[in-house]
């Protein structure tokens, strides 16, 4: 995009896009920290197909968000900021509510395509929400795509280690966090818009 496309990061520079890989990949790492727990023996092979499943969906469904964002973004310009804080708000409170519930998840040691695709699915569509916010900010969708991507996939991998190793300690605190640095990134593009940060 060159020099231009350098000046994106007006809106999503590289932390707040990190923080958004990040808190985006939490819920993938939850149900990666359970995969790891139930699983007996945990190998490379199994991290890195887990890593894999998650990855490849956290890619796809910004694309899949922005694509259809981009539709309506001549039409609702002057509330754009209030629609990327409001998405980033939804998901993160979600995620939020989901830690705080306490609700224990079924222990699956199974990674065939028949459990794994409902997961990767149900873990992303936060990320296909995103992608729509995205659409309003100034991303460079396929870059961002791809390192959510990155980010989910190692997070992901080390999930299912850190549940072999320490159960599910971490799975709710980590989707707690998840929630917070999604709703505070909202609260930030929001208030860049308003002018209350320069």
């Amino acid at each position: 995009m060159g020099a231009a496309g350098d000046r994106e990061v007006e809106n999503m520079g590289m932390l707040e896009l990190f923080l958004v890989a990040v808190g985006l990949s939490m819920d993938a790492f939850a149900v990666a920290v359970c995969k790891g727990l139930a699983l007996r023996q945990v190998r490379p092979g199994h991290m890195a197909l887990v890593g894999l499943w998650f990855g490849a969906f956290q890619a796809l469904m910004p694309l899949i968000g922005y694509f259809v964002g981009a539709q309506f973004k001549d039409a609702i310009t002057a509330v754009d900021h209030w629609i990327a804080f409001g998405l980033l708000a939804l998901i993160g409170g979600n995620m939020i509510r989901e830690a705080l519930s306490h609700e224990e998840e079924e222990a699956d040691a199974s990674l065939s395509v028949r459990k794994m695709l409902p997961l990767a699915v149900a873990t992303s569509i936060d990320a296909l929400a995103i992608g729509v916010s995205f659409a309003f900010l100034s991303v460079n969708i396929a870059a961002a795509a791809s390192f959510i991507g990155v980010v989910t996939f190692l997070l992901s991998a080390v999930g299912v280690k850190v549940g072999s190793l320490f159960g599910a300690r971490y799975k709710s605190k980590a989707e707690l966090a998840g929630g917070v640095i999604l709703i505070l990134l909202g609260l930030k593009i929001l208030l860049e818009h308003l002018g209350v940060l320069a």
